[in-house]
C-alpha cells in the first residue's frame, strides 16, 4: 500500500507541477522523473514501490483499452486523414533512425579517438 501511495503521490506532484508551469510538460512525466530522482536518491526505497510497481505492469493491458475503444470510435477520421498519418509516421520514424544514427556514431568515433590518445599517452 505504501508502494502505490509514493506512485500515486509523485503522479499528483507531477500533475500539480505541470498545472503551475502552464502545461508545457505533462504532469505524468514530471511524476516518473520525480519518483525517479527520488528513487536515486535514497528519499524512496526501491523494495516499497517494487510491489505495486509490479502488480501495474502486470495489468497494464487494461490501461490500454479507453485509447482502443477511443481509437475504434474515431475510425472515419483515421481513415480520412490515414495518408497524413502514414506519411508523417514513415518521415519520422527515418528521421529518427538517421539522427540516431549520426550521433551513435559520432559518438562512437569520438570514444575511438579518446582511446587511441590515451594509447599513445601510455606508450
Amino acid at each position: 500500500m505504501t508502494g502505490l501511495f509514493f506512485i500515486l503521490f509523485f503522479w499528483l506532484l507531477g500533475n500539480a507541477l505541470s498545472l503551475l508551469t502552464g502545461g508545457y510538460v505533462s504532469g505524468n512525466i514530471i511524476g516518473m522523473i520525480l519518483l525517479f530522482a527520488s528513487l536515486c536518491l535514497h528519499w524512496v526505497k526501491p523494495e516499497t514501490v517494487r510491489p505495486a510497481a509490479k502488480f501495474l505492469l502486470g495489468a497494464m493491458a487494461l490501461f490500454f483499452v479507453p485509447y482502443g475503444v477511443g481509437l475504434m470510435d474515431s475510425y472515419r477520421v483515421i481513415l480520412e486523414n490515414l495518408w497524413a498519418i502514414l506519411v508523417s509516421g514513415i518521415v519520422s520514424t527515418i528521421l529518427v533512425l538517421l539522427v540516431a544514427g549520426k550521433t551513435f556514431q559520432s559518438l562512437n568515433r569520438r570514444a575511438r579517438l579518446r582511446h587511441i590518445k590515451q594509447l599513445r599517452h601510455d606508450a
